[in-house]
């Protein structure tokens, strides 16, 4: 990864720390931390003494004031330190920073963070600019960071929804700000200089033993925004530091001692040169114009692809391609973006309900259907979101499917598929220790890898995002049900029912598919790495890993291998071990992921032409060698042919090329040839091939619930897994506590009975939990689950699952002895029952319990987050699979 040195540059420090409030209680820890950590700032060669400045605001717009001027002038780097109360309201929302006057709950009184900190960022010359955040809620800052365009690094005290700190440390500062001050200070060992993911990772070590004076165990997070590299913050290390290179103390001088001296020099020369030339020369010096607002075009897509096609959106906004003038609209001035895009993802079932309900999208956009759900509880606007201007699926496979969903005529919607702007071959990872006898990497058919992956060879268990959810995962089953024998897949016949079963018994289940390629490998990433300490949040694959072979892409596979991040797995220090890598194995004519750009064309829009061309502009640039194609290759992609209709090879930088990433460039890239009712009979088989299935929603309705926004994850959860319930398949929802017996741990309410087929009972349910029907005493999570285990093993059949979400286990205190000993002794009996729990307590999946649960039963954990329901979904969706239960 690259440094970004900012020496000699025009840079700026905000260092902000507020200790004395009029309504809430001091913080006197807070007042020595902006000095403490200027002097480490300044004594470290990156910031000289009048580059950083101090603010103890007392009323909101001083810190705005602030804020303001540094952004104005900082040309370099740009860094911002928040020292004291935060506060957020009750679903978790928009953090406020709390000066000496805020009083909690009037945010007229507060600094928002994302309307007030944020959008004054966003329009900052700085190159690159850091964010520390010291205070309660800090998390909460994540969300509303990546809505953002400028190249920033965020750095959060603590995870979301935790207060961190009382502000009554010694003196000398608070304890994160020490730990930061000392880490600059003093650097690493082993470095020349600390960037800010050095910063991060050793705060993570140095807090891990730590504990908030609410008894929270200590993890600051961090996230990046458009950005690649990795800023340098200190240039202090315990070594013999390297002297200042002569062109950046040149260039300091020049900051401090030349450009102070020419400002009123030019005014004069100005002066002068305005009176000799008169009118001519002031209409020449009049301002340019100001730039009108850019057209927003809405880029829906896949969650894999929406990291890269940010960043190539964003190139694209800065590109000459955007911003030069055009024939025929001369009136905008030059430098100006035409286009501003907006990328946002959805699963591809969600996406597909969107266009099949074209006309309730439009209208609510428009404030015309607002309301109208159809008897699926169908709400386009809320997921996927907003009307797309243009949409890139992740296969050609997508696009068929959801132009069958929509109606024949009457649609508003109108879908023009343009063409692939980037490809990735399918492949199936297999761990590097076990590679496959006597199979090739490279145009091995299906057959002979199931057969070197069987009980009597590697016995390894396959793993596939699912096919209603990911792209992904519906090209794997369609490599799986029409080249099984690696013929070449034409545009006509049907898959082989036999054979379509047979391949669906060899993938592990229940809880074997997840939403996408990223969370599946998430799942498996290995305990041990380097940052093993610091992640924290992704389910540890350990020995799971060295079982498994994930049929994923070969872009996912190779960031999985060199340790980027994957899903809700953030990135790691440096690739993998070579024993926890797997290998790429690329099954022979399976279709490649094509990525078509997808124009979506909306009936009665006054700029349609507008929209039209702006998207034509956008497509053009993704495909060119000098515009997207660099972008989307550098992250891993295979490039889409040229002119000459040749498929060139990735470019040098391409992490392909890295031999860690362990992907073959050898192998072909396989263009999409199956037609529309191929991709409907694929579908079509593999549900016949799934088995009837239960599922109970059983879900924590204690009042805690409402704190710090778990409601709301909560109850999209739980509408996400009535929308796995498919025609075959059965659910009921109990909740717990139960009202009418307070004192009964054992009590569970059965809001809808198992056995239930129409999912609109269960949303009816969760509306009426929504609007506040919740039990105001603990919930006893082990009492429930047993009396939901209990019920759940009176069935013979073994496609079922319990999906648990819960807060915290509320009953420990109270529960009778032997409880624990006697669910455990239960879920190993069989019929297997997993458990599939989403945990939004603060500690996540990351207790002993939890884990236990998720390995008594052969669950899984999911920890809370925007990504959780989809997540959910994915394990949910392989529930009734005809995959073996245990291999």
């Amino acid at each position: 990864m690259s440094e970004y040195d900012a020496r000699g540059k025009i840079n700026r420090a905000l260092l902000i720390g507020v200790h004395d409030y009029a309504t809430l209680g001091g913080l006197p820890a807070v007042e020595d931390n902006p000095a403490e950590l200027r002097r480490a700032l300044t004594a470290t060669d990156l910031f000289t003494a009048d580059e950083v400045t101090l603010c103890r605001p007392a009323e909101p717009w001083e810190l705005s004031q602030a804020l303001k001027t540094a952004a104005d002038e900082a040309r370099g780097l740009l860094l911002v330190y928040f020292s004291g109360h935060g506060w957020v309201g009750s679903d978790g929302g928009d953090l406020q920073l709390m000066v000496g006057a805020s009083v909690p709950r009037q945010s007229h009184t507060t600094v928002s963070w994302q309307d007030a900190v944020l959008s004054c960022l966003d329009s900052a010359r700085a190159e690159r600019i850091v964010i520390v955040l010291e205070c309660c809620y800090a998390g909460n800052a994540g969300g509303a960071f990546h809505s953002h365009r400028k190249p920033m690094s965020l750095l959060m005290a603590a995870q979301p929804n935790r207060r961190i700190f009382s502000g009554e440390e010694p003196a000398g500062g608070t304890v994160f700000t020490r730990a930061m001050v000392q880490i600059l200070e003093n650097g690493i060992p082993g470095r020349r200089f600390v960037t800010f993911e050095d910063l991060v990772r050793e705060l993570r070590g140095r807090l891990a033993g730590e504990r908030t004076p609410m008894g929270d165990v200590w993890e600051p997070r961090s996230a990046k925004q458009n950005t690649v590299d990795d800023v340098v913050l200190s240039f202090a290390t315990p070594e013999a530091r390297l002297p200042t290179p002569p062109r950046v103390r040149l260039r300091r001088w020049s900051n401090q001692h030349v450009r102070p001296r020419l400002k009123p020099l030019l005014a004069l020369v100005t002066v002068l040169v305005l009176i000799a030339a008169g009118l001519v020369v002031r209409q020449l010096l009049l301002p340019l114009p100001d730039c009108p607002p850019a057209l927003e075009l809405r880029l829906l897509t896949a969650p894999e692809a929406e990291p890269t096609l940010r960043r190539a959106a964003f190139d694209y906004e800065m590109s000459e391609a955007n911003t030069r003038p055009l024939q025929g609209e001369g009136d905008l001035p030059a430098g100006c973006r035409r286009a501003q895009i907006t990328v946002y993802s959805a699963a591809k079932d969600q996406i597909d309900q969107g266009f099949a309900a074209a006309g309730r999208w439009q209208g609510e956009a428009q404030g015309t259907g607002q309301g109208q759900q159809d008897d699926k509880g169908t709400d386009p606007l809320y997921r996927p979101g907003p009307q797309p201007d243009l949409w890139i699926p992740e296969s050609t496979a997508d696009y068929d499917e959801a132009r069958r969903g929509m109606p024949p005529t009457g649609s508003p919607a109108t879908l023009h598929n343009t063409g692939p702007v980037a490809y990735s071959p399918l492949v199936v990872g297999i761990p590097a220790g076990k590679q496959l006898d006597d199979v090739e990497r490279v145009r091995a058919s299906w057959q002979d890898l199931l057969t070197g992956t069987d009980s009597g060879h590697r016995d390894l268990k396959l793993l596939r995002p699912s096919p209603v959810l990911s792209g992904t995962g519906l090209l794997h089953t369609i490599g799986l049900y029409l080249a099984n024998d690696g013929s070449r897949i034409g545009s006509s016949g049907s898959p082989d029912p036999a054979l379509a079963e047979g391949a669906e018994q060899r993938l592990s289940a229940p809880g074997s598919q997840y939403a996408d390629s990223t969370e599946l490998l998430c799942s498996l990433r290995p305990a041990t790495g380097p940052d093993a300490t610091a992640t924290g949040q992704a389910p540890a694959g350990g020995a799971r890993g060295d079982r498994s072979a994930p049929l994923v892409s070969e872009k996912s596979l190779a960031d999985y291998n060199l340790g980027r991040a994957v899903g809700s797995c953030p990135a790691l220090a440096g690739p993998l071990a070579p024993r926890d890598r797997y290998v790429a194995y690329y099954p022979k004519n399976v279709p490649a992921l094509d990525h078509p750009l997808i124009r979506v064309d909306w009936h009665g829009t006054a700029d349609a032409t507008a929209r039209q061309a702006a998207v034509d502009r956008f497509a053009e640039w993704l495909r060119a060698p000098d515009g997207g194609r660099a972008v989307l290759t550098a992250q891993g992609y295979r490039p889409v042919p040229g002119k000459d209709s040749t498929d060139p090879a990735p470019a040098p930088g391409s992490p392909l090329r890295d031999s860690r990433a362990d992907a073959d460039l050898d192998a072909p890239v396989n263009r999409f040839t199956a037609g529309t009712d191929q991709v409907a009979r694929v579908l079509d088989g593999y549900d016949k091939a799934q088995k009837p299935s239960r599922l109970l929603i059983l879900m924590d309705t204690s009042t805690s619930m409402a704190d710090g926004g778990k409601l709301p994850v909560a109850l999209g959860a739980a509408g996400r897994a009535l929308e796995m319930v498919g025609d075959r398949h059965t659910y009921g929802l109990w909740t717990f506590p139960d009202r009418a017996h307070p004192g009964d741990p054992d009590a569970v309410r059965r809001v809808v009975p198992l056995g239930t087929v129409d999912p609109a009972r269960g949303k009816a349910a969760l509306d009426r939990i929504a609007k506040g029907e919740l039990v105001d005493h603990g919930a006893a999570m082990e009492e429930a689950l047993t009396a939901a285990v209990r019920e759940m093993k009176t069935s013979s059949g073994s496609n079922q699952a319990i999906v648990l979400i819960m807060d915290e286990d509320d009953g420990r205190a109270r529960r009778a002895a032997g409880v624990e000993q006697r669910l455990t002794a239960l879920l190993k009996q069989k019929p297997a029952v997993p458990v599939l729990t989403l945990v939004l307590d603060k500690a996540g999946c990351d207790t002993f319990a939890l884990q236990g649960l998720a390995n008594a039963s052969r669950g899984q954990c999911v920890p809370g987050g925007p990504q959780a329901p989809d997540l959910l979904a994915g394990l949910i969706a392989s529930i009734g699979t005809a995959g073996k239960e245990d291999r």
